[in-house]
C-alpha cells in the first residue's frame, strides 16, 4: 500500500484525453459502433477529437445546470459515449454515477434514489423503460437522443460556451460505479481520484515490464466498470492506439481484429471464453496479441491455453488479475504457453509487493486449507471509501487493520500463492470447489461453452451446461468427464443467452439456482 500512496495526486478523469492529446496528438481511437452523442464523427477518431467532444459536452452539462459536486447518473443505451459523458461530468467537477444499460427499471430507480436527487443522463429508449417515479427522484433529465416532455435534450445546449476545467481535490468522490448485483440490488461504490490512481499503479507496473513498445490495445470491458478508467489511462498516456468494442459477437470481433491486429487484448473472462473459436480462424485475428488480460475474475485454463496458442508472437503472456469492484486488482498471475497447458485454474496468484496485501482467515478455528477453505481478505489503497447510502454494509466488510472481506473462500500455499475455491454464498457443503470441478469439465469437453454448478432444491450439486451452437450434449462424453469428480445431478442444458448475467458478463449463480427451482428442474 505504501507504493500506492507515494506521490498519489489522483487520476483526473476529466482531462485524461486532453493530456493524452498533448503527448500523442496523432494517436487514434477506433470503435466498432457509432457514438450516439456524435454519430457524425465516425468510428476512427484522434484523441484530440475525443478530448474536444468531452469538452463540448462538459459545456452542455454546465449550461444545463450541473455544478461541482453534483451527482450525474449516466444510464443510456450501451456505447463508449457512456464513458465519455462520465469524463465530461468530471471535467466540471461533477461526480458521474454509472449504471449499466442492462439494469431493469426498478433497480435503476432505486439507485437513483440512493444518489439523492442527481441529474440523470439517458435517452428516449431507456427512459421509456423507467418507472414514473424517476421524474421525482432526479433533479433534471438530459437526453442524448430522442425527446420527452419531462426532459431536456443535449441538442438544446449545442454551442454552449466552453467552461474552465474544475479540479476537485484528489480525496473527494470522483466516480461512482455499482457492484455486480449477483446477490441482489447492486451497491453504489464510491471512488476517489486517489483510490483510482492506487489501482492504476500495480497494473502499470506489470504492463511496463511486459511491453517494450507501443501496441494497439483492444478493450471489451463494461463501460460502467471502474477497470475501464485505469485501462484507458494506461493506454492513452503511453500513446497506444485503442480499439473499443461494444459487440462481443465472435464473427464481428474476428473481422475487426484481422484488420487492426491488436497487440494487447483486455476483456472480461466470459468474453474471452466466447472468443476461443477465433483461434481456429485462418486469418489469425489473435496472431498479433502479445498480452491477453482478464479482469477481476478467475478464468478457465482451457481458455488461456487456446488464446495463447492462437498468438504468433514470441512468448505471449496471459495476465490474470484477481480483485473486485470495491478494491480493484489485488492479486496477479501470468501464464505463458509452457505454463498454460496444465495450469491450476484455482491459483489466482500473489499480491503486488508494496502495494496490496492478502490473508486467509479461518471459518471454524482450523487452519485454512484446500479441504477447509477460509475467508479471503485483502488490503489495498484502491479500496472504495464507502457504499453510497449504505455505510453499515461497507463497515460490515471491513475489519481492523483495513482488511476487506472479498466474499470468496480459498487458501494460500506454502509459497504464498492464493487459491480461490468458491464464493461464500455459492458453497455447496460436502462438494468441494465448484469452480475446480467446472475447470475440469471444461478441459474434458471441448464443446462446452459454459458450465455452472449450483445447488438444487435438495442442496445437491446441479450442473447447468451450454454448448457451442447449442448442439445437444453428448451423454457419453459427459459421463466420462464427470468420472472422479464429486457427485452431482444430471446436467441441465440451457442456451447461453438465457443464463442471467451481470454487467460484466458474470453468471448470476444465485438467480440461476432460483430459476431452476422455479422451473421444477432442480
Amino acid at each position: 500500500m505504501l507504493l500506492q500512496r507515494i506521490r498519489n495526486r489522483g487520476i483526473q478523469l476529466g482531462t485524461l484525453f486532453e493530456r493524452a492529446a498533448r503527448r500523442h496528438p496523432t494517436n487514434v481511437v477506433t470503435l466498432d459502433h457509432d457514438l450516439q452523442i456524435a454519430p457524425d464523427l465516425g468510428r476512427r477518431l484522434t484523441v484530440g477529437e475525443v478530448a474536444d467532444l468531452i469538452d463540448d459536452y462538459a459545456a452542455r452539462l454546465w449550461a444545463a445546470g450541473v455544478r461541482p459536486a453534483d451527482r450525474v447518473v449516466v444510464h443510456k443505451t450501451n456505447g463508449f459515449d457512456i464513458t465519455l459523458l462520465a469524463f465530461a461530468v468530471s471535467r466540471i467537477g461533477g461526480v458521474p454515477v454509472l449504471l449499466s444499460p442492462s439494469l431493469d427499471g426498478d433497480t435503476v430507480a432505486e439507485l437513483v434514489r440512493r444518489a439523492d436527487r442527481p441529474f440523470l443522463v439517458t435517452d428516449e429508449a431507456k427512459l421509456a423503460g423507467l418507472p414514473e417515479v424517476i421524474f421525482d427522484r432526479a433533479a433534471g433529465i438530459l437526453l442524448t437522443a430522442g425527446s420527452h416532455p419531462g426532459a431536456k435534450s443535449f441538442g438544446e445546449f449545442a454551442g454552449a460556451p466552453r467552461v474552465p476545467v474544475v479540479t476537485v481535490p484528489a480525496d473527494r468522490p470522483a466516480l461512482i460505479t455499482h457492484t455486480s448485483g449477483t446477490t441482489g440490488i447492486p451497491k453504489l461504490a464510491v471512488h476517489t481520484g486517489v483510490t483510482l490512481q492506487a489501482r492504476y499503479r500495480p497494473q502499470i507496473s506489470v504492463v511496463t515490464a511486459l511491453l517494450r513498445r507501443r501496441e494497439t490495445v483492444a478493450i471489451h470491458v463494461s463501460f460502467v466498470h471502474s477497470r475501464l478508467m485505469t485501462a484507458l489511462a494506461m493506454s492513452l498516456l503511453r500513446g497506444c492506439p485503442i480499439v473499443v468494442l461494444v459487440d462481443s459477437d465472435p464473427d464481428r470481433v474476428a473481422d475487426l481484429f484481422s484488420r487492426l491486429r491488436p497487440g494487447v487484448l483486455e476483456a472480461h473472462p466470459n468474453s474471452l471464453m466466447e472468443w476461443e473459436g477465433l483461434a481456429d480462424d485462418p486469418r489469425g485475428p489473435l496472431a498479433g496479441v502479445k498480452l491477453f488480460s482478464s479482469t477481476f475474475d478467475a478464468i478457465h485454463p482451457r481458455t488461456i491455453r487456446r488464446l495463447l496458442d492462437a498468438s504468433r508472437r514470441r512468448n505471449p503472456v496471459f495476465g490474470q488479475l484477481y480483485g473486485q469492484s470495491e478494491v480493484g486488482p489485488v492479486i496477479g498471475r501470468t501464464y505463458t504457453r509452457g505454463r498454460g497447458e496444465d495450469a491450476d485454474g484455482r491459483c489466482v496468484g500473489m499480491p503486488f509487493p508494496g502495494m496490496t496485501g492478502v490473508r486467509v482467515v479461518s471459518r471454524d478455528g482450523k487452519p485454512p486449507s484446500a479441504e477447509n477453505p477460509g475467508f479471503i481478505e485483502v488490503r489495498s489503497g484502491g479500496r472504495i471509501v464507502t457504499y453510497l447510502g449504505e455505510q453499515q454494509r461497507y463497515d460490515a466488510q471491513l475489519s481492523a487493520g483495513g482488511w476487506w472481506r472479498m466474499g470468496d473462500v480459498g487458501y494460500r500455499t506454502r509459497w504464498g500463492c492464493v487459491h480461490l475455491l468458491d464464493r461464500e454464498v455459492d458453497l455447496i457443503e460436502g462438494f468441494g470447489s465448484t469452480l475446480a470441478a467446472e475447470d475440469t469439465l471444461f478441459s474434458r469437453i471441448p464443446e462446452l461453452a459454459e458450465v455452472v454448478i449450483v445447488p438444487g432444491a435438495d442442496g445437491g450439486a446441479v450442473p447447468v451446461v451450454c454448448t457451442r451452437d447449442d448442439r445437444p450434449l453428448d451423454p457419453v462424453a459427459w459421463r466420462a468427464a464427470v468420472a472422479g469428480l464429486p457427485a452431482m445431478g444430471e446436467p441441465i442444458q440451457w442456451r447461453i443467452g438465457d443464463l442471467p448475467h451481470t454487467a460484466t458478463t458474470k453468471i448470476k449463480r444465485l438467480e440461476l439456482a432460483r430459476l431452476l427451482a422455479g422451473d421444477g428442474r432442480a
